[in-house]
């Protein structure tokens, strides 16, 4: 192969990796939308067995919940955790950090995702319009429609956005229990709001959905953006931008001023 033609073989290779990846990214968006879009038209259909499970899941756990002062001390505490208040300051802090850093593109990974699940989540119950529960003793007053459930979004949405960021300097031990943090968090959150009577079992299992929906496609988006820029695409585990580990580290001194921009 001659001298002139090599460059071009090997842009017609990235190009082609490039277009390899980004179907594989629409393929997963897909998936993890296809269930969401199931699940909203069994709602509006009113499905019987769906109606049920949501009916029942509703009743048992506010009867306990009346029962169990404590029980429902927990359940206001998760349910607050996830709350929109506070993932406003969770964000800020991480925007003002990944900023301070000089991690341009992650801070704006960070505020794109969260402040786009944020409008979508209004944009789909604003469509669906789905009643809250209603219940004898109403232990929360929460205005708005019920489906999906914002706080389930934000939960997945959040600590997605989290661990994706930070994994690169997580090892061992403390990466295995930032991720079954994670997850617990993400579990109790949605269980709260229905152990409240804020949503029923369908909202939050379509807020857990939608949320990964949208965090999947962002973070394909991110990923192609690497591969145009010639860097590897987006290998989750990894993080985010794993070459950045050492401006990521709170341990590590700040970089210089007129150090080059990270991701």
């Amino acid at each position: 192969m001659s001298e002139v033609s090599r460059p071009a073989a090997r842009t017609s290779r990235a190009a082609s990796r490039y277009g390899a990846r980004a179907v594989l990214g629409a393929v997963a968006v897909v998936l993890v939308a296809v269930p969401f879009v199931l699940l909203l038209v069994l709602v509006e259909d009113k499905w019987s067995p769906l109606a049920a499970a949501d009916q029942g899941a509703r009743d048992d756990l506010h009867r306990y919940a009346l029962a169990h002062a404590g029980f429902v001390a927990v359940m206001r505490f998760l349910s607050d955790s996830g709350s929109a208040h506070a993932w406003v300051i969770i964000m800020a802090l991480v925007m003002g950090w990944l900023l301070w850093r000089r991690l341009w593109r992650l801070a704006s990974f960070v505020a794109v995702t969260g402040v786009g699940s944020s409008l979508l989540n209004t944009a789909v119950k604003t469509l669906v319009h789905r009643p809250r529960p209603v219940v004898d003793l109403a232990l929360v007053h929460e205005p708005g429609a019920s489906f999906p459930s914002g706080h389930a979004q934000a939960a997945v949405t959040g600590y997605g956005i989290l661990l994706l960021v930070f994994l690169p300097v997580l090892r061992g031990y403390w990466r295995r229990a930032a991720i079954a943090v994670a997850v617990v968090m993400v579990v109790g959150i949605g269980f709260s709001r229905v152990a409240l009577a804020a949503h029923f079992v369908s909202d939050v299992v379509a807020g857990f959905i939608l949320g990964a929906a949208w965090l999947a496609a962002m973070t394909a988006l991110f990923s192609a953006w690497r591969v145009q820029r010639g860097r590897p695409a987006v290998q989750p585990a990894q993080g985010l931008a794993p070459e950045q580990a050492v401006r990521l580290d709170p341990t590590q001194p700040d970089p210089p001023a007129d150090a080059p921009a990270g991701e």
